[in-house]
């Protein structure tokens, strides 16, 4: 029972053990591993298990500050085989790390069954409340990476019934048209940013599209934003960096996982509150660093608050990413004027500014080229 604190004691307990969410405690329910930590240098090195609810095997990934934003898991898809029929209320983007296969989408109640084909680094999107099911008809299992914004849903509205068996019928986001799914190709300036935006719900190859040349994030660096879906929790990018580059320093508090499609580097985090030259703060030993190859991933902001986060290139094969971000914070209000991505911190922005950047960055990016026999590219301009 509870008992009112007597005198000036307070209520409850000084010290006491955070509760489940409802998302984690779906998680536990599943019986599937939960990868934890900052990043992986490659999913397909993951544990997998028997998944009940999905038809086959998949583990749960939870990167540092990601817990209670947003959700991933790895799926796979057995040879020969199909996942179960699915249908919810929250979003889902999906990303093929490797094998074929075919995504089945309808609407209950309709005849129109829409079928689309994948391959490795394919990215779609399943349209709100619609149900799908992955099939695999090769002889090999297919590996899959989904980003859903299933924590906050199931937090909003607890009751699974309401959440996995709800009737309504998006038709803002799907309206069956035979052309849904076509992949498109035609870049459109983004609202506010003006930086390029590509609206499509399939990009058959994403780790090979082309990418427009943007600059924000360092010489040479190309990006856009796909809009998939309709769908409004996620924000993000394919972004891609030269052989022999790396982006500036910038900082943000939004929850960000980045996945490697191809080529391979590293990316160093860190509060902001150790400032733009951590090394030199005698703080180095906090900056936390992750490796990566295509299907790897890493978490940018690994905790609450803003960090600096920073990607280096050390492959002969230019390094690219998807980075999935869902923004909990807005620059001003609606209708202001506030700095764009490449904005250096001298500029009132949230980048660094390759000649105010920690010397010690630079030295271990030379030391990783060297190791991996890639040549600088770093134009001199940039430090003067």
């Amino acid at each position: 029972m509870y008992h009112e604190p007597t005198g000036d004691e307070t209520a409850g307990h000084s010290h006491y053990k955070v509760v489940l969410s409802t998302y984690e405690k779906f998680m536990e329910e599943q019986s599937i591993p939960i990868y934890k930590g900052v990043g992986a240098y490659d999913v397909r090195q993951l544990p997998l298990a028997p998944w009940k609810q999905m038809g086959g095997r998949g583990t749960f990934i939870e990167l540092d500050g990601q817990v209670g934003v947003f959700g991933m898991y790895l799926v796979e898809v057995p040879a020969g085989g199909v996942l179960n029929p699915e249908k919810h209320i929250y979003e889902e983007l999906f990303l093929v790390i490797e094998g074929h296969g075919s995504t089945e989408v309808w609407r209950e109640g309709s005849s129109k069954k829409q079928t689309f084909e994948w391959q490795p680094y394919s990215h779609f999107a399943i349209p709100l409340n619609t149900s799908h099911r992955l099939v695999n008809a090769t002889s090999s299992p297919a590996l899959v990476l989904v980003t859903t914004s299933a924590p906050r849903v199931m937090e909003s509205f607890p009751t699974r019934s309401f959440v996995f068996g709800n009737p309504w019928v998006f038709s803002d986001h799907y309206d069956e048209s035979q052309d849904y799914f076509k992949p498109r190709d035609e870049l459109e300036p983004a609202p506010g940013s003006g930086r390029a935006m590509l609206r499509s719900n399939l990009i058959p190859d994403i780790a090979h599209c082309p990418l427009p040349l943007d600059n924000n994030r360092g010489p040479g660096h190309r990006m856009f934003s796909p809009q998939m879906a309709g769908n409004t929790f996620f924000g993000g990018f394919v972004a891609e960096y030269p052989s022999g580059r790396y982006s500036k320093g910038h900082y943000h508090c939004a929850c960000a996982v980045l996945v490697c499609l191809r080529g391979k580097g590293y990316s160093y985090t860190w509060p902001v509150e150790l400032g733009p030259r951590p090394w030199e703060a005698g703080k180095g030993h906090l900056v936390k660093r992750q490796d990566y190859a295509p299907g790897g991933i890493v978490s940018a902001v690994p905790s609450g608050g803003d960090w600096f986060h920073q990607h280096f290139s050390t492959g002969k094969d230019f390094l690219r990413v998807r980075a999935f971000i869902r923004h909990v914070f807005r620059l001003g209000e609606a209708g202001e004027e506030t700095v764009g991505a490449g904005a250096e911190l001298s500029q009132g922005g949230r980048a660094i500014g390759y000649r105010e950047e920690d010397p010690q960055i630079l030295k271990d990016y030379l030391e990783a080229l060297k190791r991996e026999g890639v040549q600088f590219q770093m134009p001199k301009s940039v430090y003067a």
